[in-house]
């Protein structure tokens, strides 16, 4: 009898095949020992490959991005490693790049974000998960400097900081409500100068958006240097470098500026390299990784977070001013349920189920929430490069 096939996004990565990651490299011209494995199926390429396969004029630059989205998404990354899957099935050497996920979302009501159904990245676990540990080391440089600081503070505080002008908070990669709101330096004068602080979520710090915009090494520790971690006695801002902690931040992060190398599920490449969130970052992949495949190959697809009025213009306007590199297309998500919601009839709480009603078929209503498309269209098309949007 014919085996029932897998359902479910976990059932169908897990019936995939995995194939050795020096093979699927060695089809983009990677070579074996410009790999470092972790495992068998997924290897950090360091930025030295740069030197070796220098620029390519001729590939071609496209951002996928959506509209407006609701709580669950609405596709980006599954249209993003679609497309990428696509392009090398019709014979183009095409990567895909892409975020790594926060742990925060993955374990709420979004889930992971290794795309969906038969366009995933693999193995969907680890990419869900810790990955390459590129998230911890962004963890640890940014809890060193919050530890550098009270300690400094405490011991006759040189730079004389105000301990109550102090921004820079400590991070983890959980939602975890109860710590976004604390007071620090409790149980004696050994043990700190008591204020109020708090944790972020690890994605959410600025050592993550330094990471992904940094050219490479030296320019990520000249970006370390000028964060500004709070004001001192006469209101003048205090650094990273001024501290002395930018060195130590950086060595911390010597593997993490490397993108890691992946899989999909037809296996083609994609390279997984930072996440900052594009609410209160740039919200795109890594410059580096980015730049690395648009050496190796014809089509580079990138995807930006959030909607196009967030993730898509900080890709124009922050990505690829610092970086240079220009893209070719646009590509617009769009859905039948996030067109739905833009029509104002239904009501969207973040962290709940989307309403039982915005299942059923309602064609005024998308034709309402076409305006937001149509808003997304034209802000787009003031980019100059042509807007391709998939339904």
């Amino acid at each position: 009898m014919p085996q029932p096939r897998p359902s479910s996004d976990l059932e169908i990565a897990r019936a995939t095949p995995l194939i050795d990651i020096r093979q699927v490299a060695s089809r983009y011209g990677i070579e074996e020992d410009e790999l470092v494995l972790h495992g068998k199926h997924m290897a950090k390429v360091p930025l030295s490959i740069l030197d070796r396969i220098g620029e390519n004029p001729t590939a071609k630059y496209i951002d996928v991005t959506a509209i407006n989205p609701t709580p669950l998404g609405e596709g980006k990354t599954v249209t993003s490693i679609g497309l990428g899957m696509g392009l090398n099935h019709i014979g183009k050497k095409a990567i895909t790049t892409l975020r790594q996920p926060s742990m925060g979302p993955v374990f709420g009501i979004k889930g992971g974000a290794a795309g969906g159904g038969l366009s995933q990245v693999i193995p969907m676990e680890d990419f869900n998960l810790h990955l390459t540990g590129d998230t911890h080391a962004v963890g640890l440089a940014n809890n060193l400097l919050a530890a550098w600081v009270d300690t400094s503070i405490l011991m006759e505080n040189p730079h004389r900081i105000d301990p109550h002008s102090v921004t820079w908070k400590r991070c983890i990669d959980v939602n975890d409500r109860t710590l976004r709101n604390i007071i620090v330096g409790l149980g004696g004068p050994k043990n700190g100068i008591p204020r109020e602080t708090g944790f972020d979520i690890s994605s959410a710090s600025e050592v993550m958006a330094i990471l992904g915009l940094c050219a490479g090494a030296h320019d990520l520790r000249e970006r370390l240097g000028r964060i500004i971690i709070g004001l001192n006695e006469v209101g003048d801002p205090v650094t990273a470098e001024e501290m002395g902690a930018a060195g130590s931040m950086a060595v911390l992060l010597k593997d993490a500026i490397h993108p890691t190398f992946m899989q999909t599920l037809e296996g083609t490449g994609c390279f997984v390299h930072t996440g900052p969130f594009a609410n209160i970052a740039h919200g795109n992949s890594s410059i580096v990784a980015d730049r690395i495949a648009l050496g190796l190959c014809d089509y580079v697809v990138t995807e930006s977070g959030f909607g196009a009025d967030m993730g898509a213009e900080k890709f124009f306007n922050i990505k690829c001013r610092v970086s240079g590199m220009k893209p070719d297309a646009v590509v617009l998500v769009a859905t039948i349920r996030a067109l739905k919601v833009h029509s104002g009839r239904y009501k969207v709480v973040p962290g709940k189920p989307l309403p039982v009603r915005m299942m059923e078929e309602d064609i005024s209503a998308v034709e309402e929430g076409c305006s937001n498309l149509r808003r997304h269209i034209e802000n787009l098309g003031k980019f100059g490069i042509p807007v391709i949007v998939a339904l």
